[in-house]
Parts: structure tokens; C-alpha cells; sequence
């Protein structure tokens, strides 16, 4: 039996073109393919095991880095001369968090309460949490401000008060104390007869709300009737919209509860988010591309805008009364205390703030704050936010403790919230969105080129064919010859 090379030939020009449509299709269908399976594993959804561990326990390290401003001279200061400080730390704190009182809803929403716990890590810091500090006392100088106003005799009540309870303008403290409380007979008096007047109902401590606290009742969507949702703030603690400030604008609750994002960002996209601890919602912008690990990701970063002042920035006004651009006005939802938000060491800031305070040096790269997210899924890689915490000091008449103290924002201090994607987790990420993806796409141009190279060797193959089917072979006579040959042999 022998066999039709044309036929041969013939089917492989159809598996070819058949390969090629199939290269084709999965050229089109395969990033739907990812795009459904990224929709899936990035919306809030129990079933989803791994996506949905990683959103609840976080299991990402991050850590709270404390840089303390160390007053080098505070007498000096009381006479009105310009303070002096010097950065002491990073104090490094392991921050764990966990979502508890998890409820999902029929509108497809889901509430729950983070809570924070910061374990000390001395192999991670600079010194250690017996190292002694000194600082502005808030209780004192915050105060102050706070009373300029009353009436003189009642300041001058409030002075003795102080000195009762042997309260000075300036603490020199340990870290471990300044962060997470120490005994104040102030405190408790105010605690007992002021009740509310204070944050905390113990100790007194910058960070003493924070440690075992949770960052108040989320409401966010789950993404499960519109991807563009996930992870987006519905309510905070049953509110839509928050009353600190004096504006609508101001007074939104924009953007996600800033750990993770919609997926499918693009370079126009920004990073809106909600902070409790701000008081505010907060949003980055793009600033350029790069890659970790292989993964593709966009930098985001804060805008100029984002601490100017009302003059600068129109619609900040609602966060006024302002002062130089680069400060944000907490008070109104930290007790009235005259506490000041900005980036550390008044980066992208008034200069004017740094002629008042000798001993700070802003940069971006140690100061600036940035996201690094993955485009494709709106999950960060790598983040680091970092602030400062000032007060706002100036001489009070009747309060003897503010002496000639010039008016001045001072730096207490500055921190660094950080984490970055590692490990297992790192690993399935990349496998996940880096190898898979490009083995499909591989794959897709393969079929391709090998369809097409099916193609062309199966149609020289049947060219041959078919040419070698048409020429006379070698030594044999033509038709015609043939017969002719025939009729001249019978006449013979």
C-alpha cells in the first residue's frame, strides 16, 4: 500500500492553520483567562482561601520604626532662643494585626474591627526602650495653647496646677515610657475630676491608644457585584462622612481602608485611602514604574498637595485654621490639643519651618512616603508610610511653665510603618502572576510559529509532490510513442 504524500501534505496544511487559529484565540481568550481568575482571587470571598487569609491575618511582617527628637537644649528655649535637636533611634516595633467580629452582608459588604498589637524588636533598633529621651510635654505646653483664652486667674490656677503635680514644660523620659505610658499624678487628677479631657484613661503615652486597640468598625465592599469596589470604604465606625473638618470635600471617606486596592490600575489610577489615625482620607499619585522579585509594580507617592495649606491648595481649606503648607491640623479630632501632622523632618514643607528648629535634614529617600503595588491586582509589594508629630508652642501669659518660649511648630517625633511582600507568599505571587502568564504567552506565539512553520513545509512538500506527479520518467516512452511504435511493429 503506498501512500498519498499530496493527501499527507494536504493535512498537514490543515493542522498547521488549525494550529495557528488555535495560537490565535489563546492570544485573546488567555488574558481573559487571567483577568477572570484575578476578578476571582481578589474579591472578599471565604471560598477563596489563600486571597482571603492574606486579607483577613495579613501575614506580611510590618514594622513601626520611632524616631525621637532629643531636645538638646531646653533651657535655652524657655529664654526664647531657637530649639536644638538631634534624631535618636529607630526604636523598631513589630506590628501584627488581625480582623476580628468579621460580618458579611446581603449588599455585598463586609464590617469587622483590626486590631494592632507592636512587640519591641532590639536586634531591629538603634538603642534600646531604657534609653532616656527628652521631649516637650504635651500635658503642659499642649494645655497652654489650649487655655490662652480663659480668663488670666483661671491661667494662673492652671500654672499652680502644674507645679503641684511637679509638671514641666519639657519630660526626659525613657522610650519605653513616652511610647506606651508612665505614671502622671496630673493624669489622674484630670482623669478623675475632667473626665474625657484626656485620649487615654491610664497611663499617659504618645502611642498608649494604640497598642491592643482596634482602628474602629469598617464597612468595605467585597467586590462580588463590581471588582471596582473591592476593598472600597462604605462606612467607618456607621458613618459615610466624618464631621472634623469644615467642608463636604474634606469631611468624605475616599478610597479603600488602605491595605489593598481594586485590581487593573493603570498610571492615571490613584491611591485613595482612609486613616483613621489622620483623621482624614488621604490619596497618592503615580510616580513611575519598576519591579520586584520579577513582579511589575507602579510607585505611588504622596503629592505636594497633600499637607499644603488652604492658601496654596483651595481645596484643603477645609482642614484650616492652617498654618505654613506642610502641616496638618489635627486638633479637631485630637482633643483640641494643638498637634500637628507632616512628613518627617518637614519634607516637602514650608522651608520657613526648618529656619525655626535647628537639626533636621529632609530628603525623600529616607523621608518621603511611597506604595509599591501591583498594577494587575491592587496588592502592595512594598510600602512605607511615614509621618511626624509636632506641637504647636508658644508663650502664655499666666502660665509661667511657657516662660519666653518663641512660637514655633516643634518635632516630637516622626515613624515609619513598613512592610513588604517575602517568603512563600512572594513565591506564589510570582508563580502566580509572572510565570503562568508568561508560559501562556509563550505558549500562545508557539502555536503560532509552529502552525506557520507546518504550514509552509507541508506546502512545499505538496508543491514537490504534485511537480514530480506532472514530469515524464527517465529511458520510457511518451503515449504517442508508444503507439506509434506498436503500428510500425505490426506492418513489419
Amino acid at each position: 500500500m503506498t501512500i498519498d504524500k499530496s493527501k499527507v501534505a494536504v493535512g498537514f496544511v490543515v493542522a498547521g492553520v488549525l494550529t495557528v487559529f488555535f495560537g490565535t484565540v489563546l492570544a485573546f481568550v488567555g488574558p481573559l483567562i487571567i483577568d477572570d481568575q484575578i476578578v476571582k482571587n481578589t474579591m472578599i470571598d471565604p471560598k477563596n482561601e489563600m486571597s482571603y487569609t492574606m486579607w483577613k491575618d495579613i501575614p506580611v511582617p510590618f514594622y513601626m520604626s520611632v524616631y525621637f527628637f532629643n531636645v538638646l537644649n531646653p533651657k535655652e528655649i524657655l529664654k526664647g532662643e531657637k530649639p536644638m535637636v538631634e534624631q535618636k533611634g529607630p526604636y523598631v516595633y513589630r506590628k501584627r494585626c488581625q480582623k476580628d467580629n468579621i460580618t458579611f452582608h446581603p449588599n455585598n459588604t463586609v464590617s469587622y474591627r483590626e486590631y494592632r498589637k507592636y512587640f519591641f524588636e532590639p536586634t531591629m533598633s538603634k538603642g534600646n526602650e531604657s534609653d532616656v529621651v527628652t521631649i516637650p510635654n504635651m500635658l503642659v505646653l499642649g494645655a497652654a495653647v489650649m487655655m490662652e483664652n480663659l480668663p488670666f486667674a483661671l491661667r494662673l490656677m492652671i500654672s499652680a496646677s502644674f507645679k503641684t503635680f511637679n509638671e514641666g514644660p519639657f519630660l526626659t523620659k525613657t522610650v519605653g515610657e513616652l511610647m506606651w505610658g508612665y505614671d502622671s499624678g496630673l493624669v489622674d487628677f484630670l482623669n478623675t475630676y475632667l473626665p474625657g479631657m484626656l485620649p487615654s484613661s491610664g497611663k499617659f503615652g504618645l502611642f498608649a491608644e494604640f497598642n491592643n486597640s482596634n482602628t474602629g468598625l469598617f464597612t468595605i465592599f467585597t467586590g462580588k457585584d463590581d471588582i471596582r469596589n473591592v476593598h472600597k470604604v462604605d462606612s467607618w465606625n456607621g458613618l459615610t462622612e466624618l464631621n472634623y473638618w469644615r467642608t463636604p470635600q474634606c469631611n468624605m471617606i475616599n478610597g479603600t481602608a488602605g491595605q489593598m486596592w481594586p485590581p487593573f490600575m493603570t498610571k492615571e489610577s490613584t491611591l485613595p485611602f482612609y486613616s483613621p489615625d489622620a483623621c482624614r482620607s488621604m490619596e497618592l499619585v503615580y510616580q513611575r514604574p519598576g519591579e520586584m522579585h520579577g513582579i511589575p509594580l507602579y510607585r505611588y507617592v504622596a503629592p505636594k498637595t497633600l499637607f499644603a495649606n488652604g492658601t496654596d491648595y483651595t481645596p484643603n481649606e477645609g482642614f484650616c485654621p492652617c498654618r505654613q503648607s506642610g502641616l496638618l491640623n489635627v486638633s479637631s479630632c485630637r482633643h483640641n490639643s494643638p498637634v500637628f501632622i507632616s512628613h518627617p523632618h518637614f519634607f516637602n514643607a514650608d522651608p520657613v519651618l526648618l529656619d525655626y528648629v535647628h537639626g533636621l535634614h529632609p530628603n525623600e529617600e529616607e523621608h518621603g512616603l511611597f506604595i509599591d503595588i501591583h498594577p494587575q491586582t491592587g496588592v502592595p509589594l512594598n510600602v512605607s508610610i511615614r509621618l511626624q508629630l509636632n506641637l504647636y508652642m508658644k508663650r502664655v501669659s499666666g502660665i509661667t511653665e511657657t516662660g519666653k518660649i518663641s512660637e514655633v511648630v516643634m518635632p516630637m517625633i516622626w515613624f515609619e510603618e513598613s512592610g513588604y511582600i517575602d517568603g512563600p507568599i512572594l513565591n506564589t505571587f510570582h508563580t502566580n502572576l509572572v510565570i503562568l502568564p508568561a508560559v501562556m504567552e509563550y505558549m500562545q506565539y508557539g502555536f503560532i510559529a509552529l502552525g506557520l512553520m507546518t504550514i509552509i513545509i507541508a506546502s512545499l512538500v505538496h508543491y514537490k509532490v504534485k511537480a514530480s506527479d506532472k514530469e515524464p520518467v527517465k529511458g520510457s516512452l511518451g503515449p504517442d510513442m508508444q503507439e506509434k511504435s506498436i503500428m510500425s511493429y505490426s506492418e513489419k
